[in-house]
């Protein structure tokens, strides 16, 4: 029986941290530190917080649930994804993936403020299923992930109208596909 706790994912588990400091820090300032530092929106890009935001909103959550919900995806999915990739690459990933989300919503709904790990999450869903990947062949697993948790998500864009942007979840997916594919072709090599 073992009888030590390690660090199994550093990158995957300082995320976790980094998004309980800043629901923390949420309730500690009244929100203040979610509205200008942890959640994507439109804004002057003189204002140097733009670019805080810009990768910071992947940290920012609404509430206990909302943050347990995708922290218990990230944490089942995410070892496995950086074990495989190594965690530099995967910080990578987890980097553009919160700039491409970011740029979307601050380009096309000007409006409205993200905030949230849920593009991220579905960036390591995707990666997953790219775990068993060898030859030059598209593991099915790839393929039943896109269709059963993009293609929902391209359902819900179209039937939902909630508080969930559905199109973060997209972007996080091909994000994932993105990597995947030019991480195992680097393999290949």
């Amino acid at each position: 029986m073992p009888r030590r706790v390690y660090v199994n994912a550093p990158v995957v588990l300082a995320f976790a941290g980094l998004a309980l400091l800043a629901l923390a820090l949420d309730r500690i300032t009244g929100g203040w530190t979610t509205v200008h530092l942890f959640c994507v929106y439109r804004a002057p890009l003189t204002d140097p917080l733009t670019y805080v935001r810009l990768l910071g909103h992947v940290l920012g959550h609404s509430g206990w649930a909302h943050f347990i919900g995708n922290m218990l995806l990230l944490l089942v999915v995410g070892p496995s994804v950086e074990e495989r990739y190594g965690g530099r690459a995967l910080a990578a990933a987890i980097a553009v993936t919160a700039v491409v989300t970011g740029l979307v919503q601050m380009l096309f709904f000007p409006g409205v403020a993200l905030m949230g790990a849920s593009g991220v999450v579905f960036l390591l869903i995707v990666l997953s299923s790219f775990a068993g990947a060898r030859g030059d062949g598209i593991p099915l697993t790839v393929l039943l992930v896109a269709v059963l948790y993009l293609g929902g998500e391209v359902l819900d864009a179209v039937t939902q109208r909630d508080q969930v942007s559905q199109l973060t979840h997209i972007l996080g997916g091909l994000c994932g596909l993105g990597f995947g594919f030019a991480w195992n072709r680097e393999k290949r090599r």
